[in-house]
């Protein structure tokens, strides 16, 4: 396993569409050893909480998740999947306005831009897993929002074609002073 070198904003390859696998590509040991580098970037780097194979590279429907407790988010459950060829196949509820940054939109390993995204809380999802096994679930709350977040990077959109009120947009470290001390 090794760290990955993220893709920034900017880089061609993030306003790209992702070729789908195929279950014989998702056994392959190149993939396999991808995802666990992925996995690791994650973990080891603590760079965020989702990884999509565009950001490090690679225009492939692939994205690894990583939810981990932080100062800022001291309760939530660690949660771990792989997402390959995901499909939103139903939403539930109308969006919301959450938060959200991305890692390809920063430096030093932190996502350094944040803003206000309307994102539905609860959503079902059609994709395979990293053992090549078709799995149908639904996801709500924070799973169902990163969830969200990569799949629009597994299809060239980035958190900021999103945004309603530009006014929203801040740094990281803004971010940090203003709304998480509040949260």
């Amino acid at each position: 396993m090794k760290i990955l070198t993220r893709t920034q904003f900017g880089n061609p390859i993030l306003r790209k569409k992702s070729r789908q696998l195929s279950k014989a590509e998702i056994m392959a040991p190149a993939t396999q050893g991808l995802i666990q580098s992925m996995r690791h970037t994650l973990v080891e780097k603590k760079l965020g909480i989702g990884l999509a194979a565009p950001q490090i590279g690679k225009s492939i429907s692939l994205a690894v998740i990583a939810v981990r407790p932080t100062p800022h988010r001291p309760k939530v459950k660690e949660f771990d999947m792989v997402l390959i060829n995901p499909v939103v196949t139903d939403v539930i509820g109308r969006k919301a306005l959450l938060w959200e940054g991305c890692i390809s939109a920063g430096s030093e390993g932190k996502a350094d831009l944040f803003a206000k995204v309307p994102r539905y809380s609860q959503i079902k999802v059609r994709y395979t897993d990293e053992n090549g096994i078709l799995c149908h679930k639904t996801f709500k709350g924070l799973k169902a929002q990163v969830i969200q977040h990569e799949i629009d990077h597994l299809n060239g959109v980035l958190f900021v074609d999103h945004v309603k009120d530009p006014k929203t947009f801040m740094t990281h470290k803004e971010y940090m002073r203003r709304i998480k001390k509040v949260s």
